[in-house]
């Protein structure tokens, strides 16, 4: 007989467990850049994000922000030292970024929005259940914070252990990167964010791939062309 209890126990406790994942509420919004693409914006934690990649190729002030198109040829985007964008697979997932873009006076972000800080991006690690000492870490940290910001069932993404339940809508999509030497990664299984956060003549950044469950973080140098997403200031 309490043997049957204590199953009968378990039984509601993992309901109880998967009524409350399903009752989170996602409190979104939506915000426009200054060529009028339109954003969903996320609610994580105390922040509001970008449910979506910044894919505009002009600052804030309307001026352009050099287009090099992923057709041109390698040494194209690896002799630019202006600030520039470009994309490794589809312009859907949003643009990629060097540094020059990133740090640049005029401003990438929509009006009231920032490019997020190294610092940011432990906020909104930490929101969605990393400990603070392993946000603070470098390399593969968490456990299945990855799953918890991909796309709902890794849409999008190559086969592997990340299976997204995108469960806070940030909706990670794997747009890749430009290496610094101009070269595409376009095998549809990685996902990477800049921070505005330097580190010497280094900056910090995030990244997610398809082999893992957890989130990357490291610095690299400028001219690589990486995804944004940009944080509420």
């Amino acid at each position: 007989m309490y043997r049957y209890a204590w199953l009968l126990l378990m039984v509601l406790s993992f309901s109880a467990c998967k009524e409350e994942e399903e009752e989170r509420v996602i409190e979104k919004g939506t915000l426009s850049d200054v060529e009028g693409n339109i954003y969903v914006t996320v609610k994580i934690g105390d922040q509001w994000w970008m449910a979506e990649n910044l894919k505009s190729s002009k600052f804030r002030d309307g001026s352009d922000v050099l287009l090099i198109p992923a057709s041109t040829s390698n040494s194209d985007w690896a002799s630019n030292e202006l600030p520039a964008c470009t994309f490794a697979i589809d312009s859907i997932y949003g643009f990629l970024y060097n540094q020059a873009a990133v740090q640049d006076a005029r401003g990438l972000a929509p009006e009231g929005w920032r490019i997020p800080t190294d610092e940011d991006w432990k906020k909104l690690e930490q929101a969605i259940g990393m400990s603070a000492v392993e946000s603070g870490r470098t390399g593969w940290r968490g456990a299945e914070e990855g799953v918890k910001l991909a796309s709902k069932f890794s849409r999008g993404w190559g086969q592997g252990p990340l299976y997204g339940t995108d469960e806070f809508g940030f909706n990670a999509l794997p747009a890749g990167c430009r290496l610094f030497d101009g070269r595409r990664d376009v095998s549809g299984r990685t996902a990477f964010w800049w921070t505005s956060t330097s580190n010497e003549d280094e900056f910090w950044y995030r990244y997610m791939d398809a082999s893992q469950t957890e989130i990357f973080r490291q610095t690299t140098y400028p001219n690589y062309g990486l995804s944004i997403r940009c944080v509420k200031e």
